[in-house]
C-alpha cells in the first residue's frame, strides 16, 4: 500500500536520503508505519530532539548531504532548535520533518497545536506545509534541493497526519537518484579577479588571512590551508581559522593556524594591525557578545578582501593567487606536541595527550573552552584529523555532532572532546551511542563548574561573588560520571593524571563501541 508517508520517504531516499534521527510522537506514526517499506533507511533513536538535531548536524558536516529529523509537532520542534541553530551557522543541509494535526483537526486549538511555521523559520532557510498528497511528493524533492542552497542549510517540511496516512496511487520520484560522489563539490567561481586581488595583496602593509571551515574545498580544506600558507610565505602574512569552524582539517603535516581569539582584546591584537584581512569563507569578525569599549564589528569593510563564503570553493583561488604571486610550493610541516609529565590534570596536559594520541582518520568534535583551546593549539603535530566545533554557541552541540559523524564515516573513530557542564545538556545521547555501539571516545573535562562564565565575570579585574560562584558551580553534589555512563550503557572510567588519561584512552580507542573518561580536573 502507497501512503502520502511511503511515497515522501521514497523520493526522499532516491533523492539521497539515508539517514533519519528520529524522536517520533503521536503524529508520526504513519511515517514510522512507512519506514518498514524502507529498510535503506537507516534510523536512529534519540531519547531527546535537540540529540536529533545535532546528529544531523555532525552528519551533514562530514557527508555535505542532509540526514532527516522525524520531530513531533512544534514543542517536540521546539526542542531541538537549540542544535539546528549551530548547524544554520555551520550552514549544515539538514530536512526537519515534523508531524502536525489531522489537518481537520487544527481549527479546535488542541493542547498541543502550535505555530510551527512561527518556529521554524529563524532556523531553517525553507519552511514548507504540505498541503495534501498531491502536494507531498513534490515538497520533499523541494525540500532536499532547498537544503543545498545557501552553502547548506536546514530545511522544514510539515506534514499533517492525514495526508501521511492517506492511501495514493504509486508515484514515481522526480529527478535522478542522487550520486553521493557529489556531496561537497562546488564549481570554482568564473568570475574571480586574480589580478585584482593579487594586487591588493602586493599593495598591503600587513595582511591576515581568516580561513573558514567546512567541505574538503573550503578554507580550511587541506588545499586551501596549504595555498594559504603559500601566500603567507611569499607576503609576510599571518593566517588564523575562524573562531568556530564547522570542519577544519588539521595535523599531519598541515600548517598551523591557530583559531581568532574569543575574546574581543586578544583578537584585536591579532586585526587591528592588519591593513588587509582576507576573508576566505570566514565571515566578518564580530564579538561573540557586546563588549564596552570595543566596536562589535572588530574590521571595517574597507579593509576587508572577501574571497568568498561559505560554500564556496575556497581552495582553487587561493591556489590561483599563491601562483600569481609566485609562491613557493608547499612543504608539509612539522609541529612537535608539547611534551608532558604523569601528574595531576590540567588543559594543557590533556590537550597534549590526547593530541599525542589520536590516530590518522580520527573525527574530534570540540565543546567547552577548557580543553577546547589547548586541544586545538596541540593539535597541530597530531596525526591528520578533522575538527568539529560549536558554531553557533548554543552548548549541548558536542555529543550529538559525534553521534552524527560515527554514523556518517563508520570507518573513522570519533573523539568527543567536551566539558562537564554543556555535556548535560544532550546526555541521552550516551544511550543512542550504546544502542548503535558506536565507536566513540567521550573525554569530559570535570572542573565542576561553567568556566566560561567565571572567565567572563571576572574580566576586567572583576571578583567573583558568593552568588555568581554559586550560579557557576557543579560540585555540591559533584556529577558520577562513571556511573552516569554506566546507566546507559557506557563503559566508563574516571582518570586524575596525564598518565592515566593516557592509559584510559588507549584502551578506549582499541574497543568497538562507546567509551566515557571523566578527566578530573
Amino acid at each position: 500500500m502507497h501512503t502520502g508517508a511511503t511515497e515522501v520517504l521514497a523520493v526522499l531516499q532516491q533523492r539521497g536520503v539515508h539517514v533519519c534521527f528520529a524522536n517520533p510522537g503521536t503524529t508520526e506514526l504513519d511515517v514510522v508505519r512507512a519506514l518498514e517499506t524502507h529498510p535503506a533507511m537507516r534510523c536512529v533513536l534519540g531519547l531527546q530532539e535537540n540529540v536529533c538535531t545535532g546528529a544531523a548536524d555532525g552528519y551533514g558536516r562530514m557527508t555535505g548531504t542532509p540526514a532527516l529529523t522525524l520531530l513531533h509537532l512544534g514543542p517536540g520542534f521546539a526542542n531541538g532548535i537549540a542544535n539546528l541553530h549551530n548547524a544554520r551557522r555551520a550552514h549544515t543541509p539538514i530536512i526537519n520533518l515534523i508531524g502536525d494535526h489531522m489537518s481537520w483537526h487544527l481549527a479546535y486549538d488542541a493542547p498541543l497545536t502550535s505555530d510551527i511555521e512561527s518556529l521554524a523559520r529563524p532556523v531553517s532557510g525553507w519552511v514548507r506545509r504540505i498541503t495534501g498528497t498531491a502536494d507531498a511528493v513534490a515538497a520533499a524533492a523541494e525540500a532536499v534541493d532547498r537544503s543545498h542552497d545557501n552553502g547548506g542549510q536546514g530545511v522544514t517540511l510539515i506534514f499533517p497526519a492525514d495526508y501521511q496516512a492517506e492511501t495514493v496511487e504509486a508515484v514515481r520520484p522526480p529527478g535522478a537518484a542522487a550520486d553521493p560522489s557529489a556531496a561537497f563539490t562546488t564549481a570554482p567561481r568564473t568570475d574571480f579577479d586574480v589580478t585584482g586581488c593579487a594586487d591588493r595583496l602586493r599593495a598591503a602593509r600587513k595582511v591576515v588571512f581568516l580561513l573558514g571551515g567546512g567541505g574538503d574545498t573550503s578554507g580550511l580544506g587541506e588545499r586551501a590551508q596549504q595555498a594559504a600558507a603559500r601566500l603567507c610565505d611569499v607576503l609576510g602574512a599571518t593566517a588564523y581559522a575562524e573562531t568556530f569552524p564547522a570542519r577544519a582539517a588539521r595535523g599531519g603535516g598541515l600548517p598551523d593556524f591557530d583559531r581568532l581569539p574569543y575574546f574581543p582584546e586578544p583578537a584585536r591584537a591579532v586585526l587591528d594591525a592588519a591593513d588587509l584581512i582576507v576573508l576566505a569563507g570566514a565571515p566578518t569578525p564580530i564579538t561573540y557578545f557586546g563588549y564596552d569599549g570595543h566596536p562589535s564589528q572588530l574590521v571595517e569593510n574597507d579593509r576587508l578582501l572577501v574571497l568568498g563564503t561559505a560554500g564556496d570553493d575556497l581552495a582553487t583561488p587561493l591556489e590561483a593567487l599563491a601562483d600569481a604571486l609566485h609562491a613557493p610550493a608547499y612543504t608539509p610541516q612539522h609541529h612537535d606536541i608539547p611534551g608532558t609529565e604523569d601528574g595531576a590534570l590540567t588543559p594543557a596536559g590533556i590537550a597534549a595527550t590526547v593530541a599525542r594520541l589520536l590516530p590518522a582518520g580520527v573525527i574530534v568534535s570540540v565543546e567547552g573552552g577548557t580543553c577546547g583551546y589547548p586541544f586545538y593549539a596541540a593539535s597541530a603535530g597530531a596525526a591528520r584529523h578533522t575538527t568539529l566545533t560549536n558554531t553557533g554557541g548554543a552548548i549541548g552541540q558536542g555529543l550529538p555532532v559525534a553521534l552524527g559523524a560515527a554514523v556518517a564515516c563508520p570507518d573513522r573513530r570519533v573523539v568527543a572532546l567536551l566539558s562537564d557542564g554543556s555535556t548535560q545538556y544532550t546526555i541521552q545521547t550516551l544511550w543512542t551511542l550504546a544502542h548503535e555501539a558506536l565507536p566513540v571516545v567521550v573525554l569530559i573535562a570535570a572542573n565542576h563548574q561553567y568556566g566560561i562564565l567565571r572567565n567572563e565575570l571576572k574580566r576586567g579585574g572583576q571578583a567573583l561573588g558568593d552568588r555568581a560562584t554559586g550560579l557557576t558551580s557543579l560540585d555540591r553534589p559533584r556529577i558520577d560520571w562513571v556511573d552516569l555512563a554506566h546507566a546507559y550503557g557506557v563503559d566508563a572510567a574516571s582518570v586524575e593524571t596525564t598518565g592515566e588519561l593516557a592509559a584510559a584512552m588507549t584502551r578506549a580507542l582499541d574497543r568497538p563501541g562507546p567509551t566515557l573518561i571523566a578527566m578530573q580536573l
